[in-house]
């Protein structure tokens, strides 16, 4: 089974494809086909390149840098970014934070944040997770306490993805310890990340590299003005950040990319005198994953045709659920075709092992994080099985 797209959705879908192929740096493209990481500065150019032709923030209202499309043209803009190995706009600023201030936050915010946002002139990180309280945000210590003109956080937060490269953290605190539910008592403070009394730390993760830090706060005053939308509602605009990443948390065309290179590597390595991808097995497993993406990929259609008034679909948590088990079950189908190979980047491995090779057991392993992030799939399924089943 295939999509068939009307002509003028094909005409889009080759106007994506041809910008996304010729317009974004090629070393940029190629390092994300090849797994590695980017720097910031090819974050930052890439995503520019995207803005100055306003494919940055499709999503966003159209006075700030938005596009009147339709649901099925941004999962064709989102799947051909994917599937050119195109790094897409981050996900802190276009997805998260940018969507919520659009939404939420008063004029001035708007015009300060936004623009800077899309551009990513702003780089923004995520402080909700803590230790005491990650699939359990409502559970969060972290405290902000009015005092004057300020607000006065103190507290940690951790897994701050990227927050190495941050400009500003936009934060859930506790402001009203004494509310009835946990959830009633949290707001959202937003702050640059070298204001005096943050401290952010580095975390090695099993792959051996930094992406994620813990953050620290102590006694950092944050201006009143600072806080998004009203007091103690924070935990609402987090609810409306976390169902917008989960929609995009499926990527359907980045899982594709990777189920194409599996199938090109499959071809070269040769096991008993034959190529692998002529193992029946081998290729059985392929099919079933291949239709297991059909799937999700037509229940993100659905998803994204369904969502109104600005609030995602409950679907959503589908899509977060069934996309990261996707991504997790396509690169250990690359680490099983690279068998022994895969070893290679904790050892000496030699120049005859291949890059994708080489790669594939750290980009396997750190793949372990996508059934946690943006909500565990524990508490998915919970989701699931009240607000979709009913039970």
């Amino acid at each position: 089974m295939r999509l068939q797209l009307s002509p003028e959705m094909e005409a889009f879908r080759d106007e994506m494809r041809t910008f996304f192929t010729t317009q974004v740096p090629q070393e940029i493209r190629d390092k994300v086909a090849a797994h590695r990481h980017l720097t910031r500065e090819q974050y930052a150019q890439a995503q520019q390149v995207l803005n100055a032709a306003g494919l940055a923030v499709p999503h966003w209202p159209v006075e700030w840098g938005g596009k009147d499309w339709t649901p099925l043209q941004r999962h064709i803009w989102r799947e051909e970014m994917q599937l050119a190995s195109v790094p897409e706009p981050l996900a802190f600023n276009a997805s998260m934070i940018g969507p919520v201030i659009a939404a939420f936050g008063n004029q001035e915010q708007k015009e300060r944040f936004l623009a800077k946002t899309a551009n990513l002139d702003i780089w923004w990180c995520q402080g909700f997770s803590e230790p005491d309280a990650g699939s359990d945000l409502a559970s969060l210590r972290t405290t902000a306490v009015r005092d004057g003109d300020d607000w006065v956080v103190n507290g940690q937060k951790t897994w701050t993805t990227l927050g190495q490269y941050a400009d500003w953290i936009f934060c859930l605190v506790r402001t009203d310890p004494t509310a009835e539910k946990k959830q009633r008592g949290i707001s959202m403070l937003v702050f640059p990340m070298d204001t005096p009394g943050v401290t952010l730390r580095p975390i090695e993760l099993i792959d051996g590299g930094h992406e994620v830090n813990e953050v620290f706060f102590e006694d950092v005053r944050v201006p009143a003005d600072n806080l998004i939308g009203e007091e103690n509602r924070g935990w609402d605009y987090a609810k409306f950040l976390l169902g917008n990443e989960r929609v995009g948390i499926a990527r359907v065309g980045a899982t594709k990319k990777l189920i194409s290179q599996a199938k090109a590597h499959a071809r070269e390595v040769v096991v008993g005198g034959r190529p692998l991808s002529e193992d029946p097995r081998l290729t059985a497993r392929i099919a079933e994953l291949e239709n297991e993406l059909l799937a999700l990929e037509l229940t993100a259609l659905r998803v994204v045709a369904n969502s109104a008034d600005g609030k995602p679909h409950p679907a959503s948590s589908v899509l977060k659920l069934r996309g990261s088990e996707l991504q997790q079950a396509a690169t250990e189908l690359l680490v099983d075709i690279a068998g022994p190979l895969s070893v290679a980047s904790f050892a000496d491995g030699g120049s005859q092992v291949p890059d994708w090779a080489r790669v594939a057991t750290p980009q396997y392993l750190n793949y372990r994080k996508v059934s946690i992030y943006g909500g565990s799939n524990e508490v998915q399924r919970t989701i699931i099985a009240g607000t979709i089943l009913g039970l």
